[in-house]
C-alpha cells in the first residue's frame, strides 16, 4: 500500500475516533461509526425493557446505514478495480464526508458545542451519515486502503500476525498507527470541547479535510470525470443511431 494512502488512513482513523467520542459524550450515548456498540446498546435496551432508550441507536443505524448505501451507488461499477490509489469516485464521497462533518462542526458550534433536542439527533444523523460513507469508501478502495471505523479485525490481525510471523514489519507500524489514531481522535475531541466547547466539534472536518488532501483530490476527481464520460459517450451517441 502507498505511502500517501497509509497516512490518508490514519488520519481517516482519527476522524473516525473523534467522531465517535463527540457522539457518545455529546449525542446522547450512542456511536455514529461503530455499530457493533449500537446493536449492544438496541439489546441493553431490550433487556431493561425500557422503549425509550432505543431511539438514539436506531437513528445512528439508520443514518450509518444510508450514508453506506449512498457511497454504494456512487461508487458503483469500480468495486471489480482494485487497484492501490483511490478511485476518483472514492476520495469524492471522502470530500462529500467532510463536507457534512464542517456541517456538524458549524452546526455545534452555533449551538455552544451542546447540542440538545431535535438538534441533537440531526447532528447524530448527519454524523452517523458520514461514518457510513467513510466506511463504504474504504470497502470500494479494496487493497489501497483499510478499515477506518471498525478496528476490532484490524486489532486481531495485529496479534496473530505479531505471534504467528504473518505480520510483515512495515505494515504491521501503519496498523498499530491506526490503532493509536483512534485513541488519539478521541482524546484530542474530548479535549478541545472541555476547554473549548463550541470548538469541539471541529477536530473531525479538519482531520477528514487533511486525509481527502493527502489523495490529491483535484487530480483524482478530474479523472473520475473523464471515465465517467468515456462510459456515457459510447450509449449517448448509440441512442443518437
Amino acid at each position: 500500500m502507498k505511502k500517501r494512502a497509509q497516512v490518508s488512513l490514519v488520519l481517516l482513523a482519527g476522524a473516525s475516533g473523534a467522531v465517535d467520542a463527540l457522539a457518545f459524550t455529546a449525542l446522547g450515548h450512542v456511536f455514529a461509526g461503530v455499530m457493533t456498540g449500537n446493536l449492544v446498546l438496541l439489546g441493553i435496551s431490550a433487556g431493561h425493557g425500557s422503549g425509550h432508550d432505543v431511539t438514539g441507536p436506531l437513528y445512528a443505524l439508520g443514518g450509518y446505514a444510508v450514508g453506506a448505501a449512498t457511497t454504494a451507488l456512487v461508487c458503483r461499477g469500480i468495486r471489480e478495480a482494485r487497484t492501490t490509489e483511490w478511485p476518483g469516485r472514492v476520495v469524492a464521497c471522502l470530500a462529500a464526508q467532510c463536507l457534512l462533518l464542517g456541517f456538524v462542526a458549524v452546526a455545534g458550534g452555533l449551538l455552544g458545542g451542546d447540542p440538545a433536542g431535535a438538534w441533537r439527533t440531526a447532528l447524530l444523523v448527519v454524523a452517523a451519515v458520514a461514518m457510513g460513507a467513510q466506511s463504504a469508501a474504504m470497502v470500494v478502495a479494496g487493497s489501497g486502503a483499510a478499515p477506518t471505523t471498525y478496528f476490532t479485525g484490524t486489532l486481531t490481525t495485529l496479534v496473530t500476525g505479531a505471534v504467528d510471523g504473518s505480520g510483515r514489519d512495515r505494515e504491521q507500524l501503519w496498523v498499530i498507527g491506526r490503532l493509536l489514531a483512534v485513541i488519539g481522535g478521541a482524546a484530542c475531541a474530548v479535549a478541545v470541547r472541555e476547554a473549548a466547547a463550541p470548538w469541539g466539534f471541529v477536530p473531525p472536518a479538519v482531520l477528514t479535510a487533511a486525509a481527502v488532501a493527502c489523495q490529491k483530490p483535484a487530480h483524482r476527481m478530474r479523472r473520475a470525470v473523464t471515465e465517467l464520460r468515456k462510459k456515457t459517450l459510447p450509449h449517448t451517441s448509440t441512442a443518437r443511431h
